[in-house]
């Protein structure tokens, strides 16, 4: 006689063939959530350019720090959408429009700067004293200080952290925490490719430097970032 209603009680095996798959679901989960970090975060965007004009103004210490910047301001971002407030950010046309075109100023800003020492070098005929002090332009504070502008000026981030981090959150398990660790994680990733990069350039930094190839290279970075700006600016959403 079946009794209506009755469940068959789950025997220890059972659950541990449950727990074992939902561990593989949350390992799989998380391995697609790699897999697409890092094709966002190698594609060229603002971020590599800041950090590459940084790497040419003062080294790798430059680099790196402005790597540090963009990655605390990817942690801001991350932040913001674990409690919600990306989402009120997204959610708000006019804060939206306001920090979308602030940022896409200054990236424009940093376009021009670099277009004018192209074209205006700022230490004409002095090469030597520029390898003797090869970080004065540009301070370790102020490289983090660019690279955490230019991320918290790209509500892009939100858009994106917003959209993306619910998705590779367990089921049931977009809390506060999965979703702050999803992003800080990303942030990791990002700072470890950007300081690659940085050393990357530092190792040819010699070769760059030389008047005619740096003139070229900042004119070059200078267009790039005000191309980037004026596409912040331009683009919907």
């Amino acid at each position: 006689m079946t009794l209506i209603g009755y469940a068959e009680p789950k025997t220890p095996t059972m659950c541990i063939i449950a727990g074992n798959v939902a561990e593989q679901q949350s390992m799989l989960t998380f391995l697609a959530f790699i897999g697409t970090s890092i094709i966002v975060i190698v594609t060229p965007g603002p971020d590599t350019a800041t950090t590459i004009r940084s790497t040419l103004l003062a080294g790798r210490t430059g680099g790196i720090c402005t790597a540090a910047g963009i990655a605390v301001g990817q942690t801001v971002w991350a932040l913001a959408t674990s409690v919600g407030l990306a989402a009120l950010l997204v959610a708000s046309a006019p804060l939206f429009l306001t920090i979308k075109y602030l940022g896409a100023a200054y990236l424009i800003y940093l376009g021009l700067v670099a277009l004018y020492e192209a074209v205006w070098p700022p230490e004409q005929g002095s090469g030597m004293a520029e390898e003797n002090h090869p970080h004065g332009r540009v301070s370790p504070w102020m490289a983090f200080r660019q690279g955490l502008i230019s991320d918290l000026g790209n509500p892009k981030m939100a858009v994106f952290f917003t959209s993306l981090l619910p998705q590779f959150a367990p089921m049931g398990g977009s809390t506060f925490a999965t979703l702050l660790a999803l992003g800080i994680v990303f942030a990791a990733m990002t700072f470890l490719w950007l300081a690659f990069y940085a050393a990357a350039v530092h190792k040819v930094r010699s070769t760059l430097q030389r008047p005619t190839v740096r003139r070229l290279v900042e004119g070059a970075t200078g267009a790039v970032l005000i191309a980037l700006g004026l596409r912040i600016a331009t683009e919907q959403r």
